[in-house]
């Protein structure tokens, strides 16, 4: 999708802080970090968001599970960390390509911002 911010950075012509990439997946920095450490992960594959999973795109969302301990481990994120993805207008979703926020790096608040 030529208008989507996430498909363009998947495509190169938006620049990212890449911290992953394989032929599934992309993790990179958030430019508007909420934690010492926030990275988000994407699926290459554009998918409106979490409530568009299905038979047909879900193995792109194991993929991503099987990452983030890894992307964390190389990261130091040894005391923990929380992924958190949002769906929909009340759900606070900014951007309509499904993406997996990652923060950690300090002690996280029990409530949700």
């Amino acid at each position: 999708m030529s208008d989507c911010i996430f498909c363009q950075i998947v495509s190169g012509s938006i620049p990212s802080s890449k911290l992953y990439e394989d032929d599934q997946i992309l993790a990179f920095r958030d430019i508007n970090p909420q934690a010492v450490v926030h990275f988000i992960v994407i699926p290459k594959q554009h998918i409106d968001s979490a409530d568009r999973i299905d038979a047909s795109n879900s193995a792109v969302v194991a993929r991503i599970f099987e990452q983030i301990p890894q992307i964390c481990a190389q990261l130091g994120l040894r005391d923990g960390y929380r992924v958190l993805t949002n769906v929909g207008k009340h759900g606070a979703q900014s951007v309509k390509h499904l993406h997996f926020h990652v923060l950690g790096g300090e002690q996280l608040s029990e409530r949700l911002k």
